[in-house]
């Protein structure tokens, strides 16, 4: 089982980005993104606990059910099914205020389901593939909600990004 972390300074308030990056629909503002819907809404909001979403990918399809919603901080989620399959244990995302904006930490833990093979292939073929996937995600939120003089912010213009 691989874990998965990458940070990102958006440069928007806390709430903004907490509201985008939690309506996945959004996420095919990402050029590796293909199709994301809301399959069942949440109990107390559409992207809240119990939500049902599904995503098409370029790395693959998931099913993932929202098991944690404390708006605006933090968000947990569990992949239900995937293709191709997958284990998967954890799904979060936290929101800190940072200067200039909010620090989004997301992380995942999960491996490729495939015998023998499936370390091997988690740790050389899909970590690399899942945290860019998240990183170009976290950059079109920031091209969304990032705007420095009426202008979006242009590539190096502040914010740290890191992965682990």
């Amino acid at each position: 089982m691989e874990t998965m972390t990458v940070e990102r300074v958006i440069h928007a308030p806390i709430e903004d980005v907490f509201d985008w990056l939690t309506t996945t629909t959004h996420y095919t503002r990402s050029p590796l993104v293909l199709r994301c819907r809301l399959a069942r809404p949440g109990e107390d909001a559409p992207y809240g606990v119990g939500a049902v979403r599904s995503h098409l990918w370029m790395i693959g399809w998931l099913r993932e059910r929202i098991t944690r919603y404390e708006r605006p901080y933090v968000t947990e989620y569990v992949v239900e099914r995937s293709l191709p399959p997958s284990r998967h244990e954890l799904g979060r995302m936290t929101f800190a205020e940072a200067d200039g904006g909010t620090l989004v930490t997301w992380t995942t833990r999960a491996e490729m389901r495939a015998p023998l093979v499936g370390g091997f292939l988690t740790r050389h073929l899909v970590r690399p593939l899942i945290t860019r996937s998240f990183r170009s995600i976290l950059d079109a939120a920031d091209t969304a909600l990032s705007r420095e003089g009426g202008r979006p912010l242009r590539a190096g213009e502040g914010g740290a990004q890191r992965s682990r």
